[in-house]
């Protein structure tokens, strides 16, 4: 299955936590922030996630990282 359809699949169940710009979301790939405030921006923005998924007990920095624009928006994909 490829990667977009599984985080399609995987952003319909229930988050591990909502932060001021994400909502957070495990999957079989990897930590997914959806971003959901207001308009995306043009540059994906990491820098934010990595801070704010300290907020709900997620150091990301340490992982590889991509972006996806799906039908439910932005997604950063943090793996290992």
């Amino acid at each position: 299955m490829p990667i977009r359809e599984l985080l399609e699949e995987a952003l319909q169940e229930p988050n591990i936590g909502i932060t001021s710009c994400f909502r957070w979301h495990a999957t079989p790939v990897g930590i997914a922030a959806v971003w959901n405030s207001g308009v995306a921006p043009t540059a994906p923005p990491f820098d934010d996630a990595l801070k704010e998924g300290l907020q709900v007990g997620l150091d990301l920095s340490r992982e590889e990282r991509e972006f996806h624009q799906l039908k439910s928006g932005l997604v950063l994909l943090f793996h290992s």
